[in-house]
């Protein structure tokens, strides 16, 4: 199966879109997976005490997350050769329900002599952005 081509895309397409539940058990593994087990992590108790509202979603696991959105749209058609993020918001994470975000890739600049695209992440928990300013350069083949 072949990815984008650098050549069809226009600045303001709309090329990827996904909503993500995240739950305690994904906060569980992340943890162990990144090393990352502060408390507020996974548990309320914790969380609450130093005045958050309960348990939030690891920033670097919200990063991760959304920039799978743009990865997987862009398969092997190019690479990320740069990907910054401006935390802006918490995700809190509810037991029972856990948290959604919706992540919406958007073609956000191109520059044609360097075969370069910027993809700009909408990030949305609660219809309030979560991630600021996130954006990947990705290079095409």
């Amino acid at each position: 199966m072949s990815g984008p081509s650098f050549d069809a895309l226009a600045v303001g397409d709309v090329v990827a879109e996904r909503t993500i539940l995240f739950t305690r058990d994904i906060l569980v593994r992340y943890a162990g997976a990144s090393g990352d087990f502060n408390p507020i992590h996974y548990r309320d108790d914790v969380a609450r005490s130093v005045g958050l509202p309960g348990v939030l979603a690891h920033g670097m696991l919200t990063m991760g997350a959304a920039a799978s959105v743009a990865t997987d749209w862009l398969g092997a058609s190019g690479r990320v050769v740069d990907y910054q993020v401006r935390f802006t918001r918490p995700v809190p994470v509810e037991a029972d329900a856990g948290a959604e975000i919706a992540v919406t890739a958007t073609v956000g600049a191109l520059d044609s002599a360097l075969r370069t695209a910027r993809i700009d992440l909408r990030v949305v928990f609660g219809e309030q952005t979560v991630l600021g300013k996130s954006q990947l350069a990705v290079a095409f083949d």
